[in-house]
């Protein structure tokens, strides 16, 4: 039996999809995000976060990246999304990296362009990748990084109910300045404890 398929507006998409949340919804990078990233490539704001300030990139680069990537399959559960709110708007990406199943640890990194900062975007997508990670890929620790100067990811993370692990001391520079960086982690029987308390 064939199924109609069925036109996706930025107002009908389907509440039953596993990658949408509250606020927003994750999907593959597509050729023509190579437009999204050239304009995150102008923010210094996230480049620092990154510790990577780079020269400039061209279209011509970016939408060669966002090609390869656009059809490039997952490697050891590492893979790269795009966060759109409910309204269909990119407003910034996510991407596992780090993994390691034998032991069941794995990391992460996020960026949400500035405008669309503070709207609880970065939260909920979190907290899908936490879910996909702890209950179908049977993960049992996520891990993140986060340089001293990140003020506003280190309250996240914790309001989500990360706990600092440790801090190393001078492991990043930019601006003309050294900084710490912090080590956080939730396990998943924390995240299950948190979901149970509604909280997170």
């Amino acid at each position: 039996m064939l199924i109609p398929k069925q036109e996706v507006t930025k107002h009908s998409m389907s509440t039953t999809n596993f990658w949408q949340g509250k606020l927003v919804r994750l999907r593959a990078v597509a050729p023509e995000d190579w437009r999204f990233f050239l304009a995150l490539d102008v923010e210094t704001e996230f480049a620092r976060y990154t510790d990577n300030i780079l020269f400039p990139d061209s279209p011509e680069r970016l939408k060669k990246w966002t090609s390869e990537l656009a059809i490039a399959e997952p490697w050891k559960h590492e893979f790269r999304m795009m966060i759109e709110n409910l309204d269909g708007d990119c407003v910034g990406t996510l991407n596992t990296h780090t993994c390691d199943p034998r032991v069941g640890v794995f990391r992460y990194g996020i960026s949400i362009q500035h405008e669309h900062r503070q709207k609880g975007y970065a939260s909920d997508a979190i907290r899908l990748v936490l879910t996909y990670f702890f209950h179908e890929l049977r993960y049992q620790k996520a891990n993140v990084t986060i340089y001293a100067f990140n003020e506003a990811s280190l309250e996240l993370h914790k309001r989500l109910g990360f706990q600092e692990e440790g801090r190393l001391r001078r492991t990043v520079y930019t601006g003309g300045k050294f900084y710490d960086e912090f080590i956080l982690g939730m396990t998943a029987e924390e995240f299950e404890e948190l979901q149970r308390q509604g909280a997170g």
